[in-house]
């Protein structure tokens, strides 16, 4: 599958609250890491993600993928994304924001997904208290400091 195609169908098996069709986009063994929820590891668990994670509190998902670039092992694409909140405090807003996919690919699937994302006007669209904002910004500032490339930056 090419590497739109691809994309196209990841967007719409999101959007569609289809987890099996983007599962199947994976390896048995693949990953997905989400900026909210972390990381989900085999088909079963991506499908999860999506048919649990995703729809428990929200709802009409819209996903693009813009300006793809592959060399075969890596496929990255800006992203824009939206979803209505079905959180009480949201009050039906809109949350929105845009990111990076990082797909590393093995024979023409997915093995792992990693996302760089501005997720601070989700956070506002939400309606968070500061004090929420904080713990999550937190946990994804250690999850970062948690990664084998961030080691050097960590060195004294």
């Amino acid at each position: 599958m090419n590497p739109t195609a691809m994309l196209r169908e990841f967007c719409d098996a999101v959007e569609q609250h289809q987890g099996h069709r983007l599962a199947a986009l994976f390896t048995e063994d693949g990953v997905y890491h989400d900026v909210f929820y972390g990381a989900f590891e085999g088909r079963a668990k991506i499908a999860e993600l999506i048919d649990d994670w995703f729809y428990r509190t929200a709802e009409d998902f819209r996903w693009v993928m813009h300006d793809p670039v592959s060399d075969g092992k890596t496929l990255y694409a800006r992203y824009t994304f939206s979803y209505k909140s079905t959180l009480p405090e949201a009050k039906g807003a809109r949350v929105m924001f845009e990111g990076v996919s990082i797909m590393t690919l093995r024979d023409g699937l997915i093995a792992e997904y990693h996302e760089v994302a501005n997720t601070a006007p989700a956070f506002v669209d939400l309606n968070f208290a500061a004090e929420r904002i904080a713990k999550i910004v937190a946990k994804q500032g250690a999850a970062l400091k948690a990664r084998p490339e961030m080691q050097r930056h960590l060195a004294k």
